[in-house]
C-alpha cells in the first residue's frame, strides 16, 4: 500500500471514531490537525479536543490509535495531542455541521 493508499485508510478509520458526547466522527468534526505517512509506514496524527477539559480526553486519542494500528500494514502510531490553534466550530466539515444544525 502506497503512502496515499494508507492516508485514506487512516481518514476511514478515523471516521470511527466519535467523541461520546457528539453525534459526529472526529475527522468531520475538525478534530485531526494532520496526518503523516513516514517511512516504513509509521503514521503520525497531530489532534486536539473540543476542549481542554473534554471529559473523554483520556479515550479518544487512545482509540485513535488503536483504530489506526488496526490497519493492515501499519508499522507504528503516533497520536499528539494539541490545544494550539484552539478548537472552534469552523473547523468542522459541512457534513458535521449539517448533522449538528450549524448550516
Amino acid at each position: 500500500m502506497n503512502e496515499s493508499e494508507l492516508k485514506e485508510e487512516v481518514v476511514k478509520a478515523l471516521k470511527e471514531v466519535y467523541d461520546p458526547e457528539i453525534p459526529v466522527d472526529v475527522y468531520e468534526l475538525g478534530l485531526i490537525y494532520d496526518i503523516k505517512v513516514f517511512p516504513i509506514n509509521n503514521v503520525y496524527i497531530l489532534m486536539t479536543l473540543t476542549s481542554p477539559s473534554c471529559p473523554s480526553a483520556g479515550t479518544i486519542p487512545g482509540e485513535i490509535e488503536a483504530k489506526v494500528r488496526a490497519i493492515e500494514g501499519v508499522n507504528d502510531v503516533s497520536v499528539e495531542l494539541t490545544f494550539d490553534p484552539p478548537y472552534s466550530t469552523e473547523m468542522m466539515s459541512e457534513v458535521a455541521k449539517l448533522e449538528l444544525g450549524f448550516m
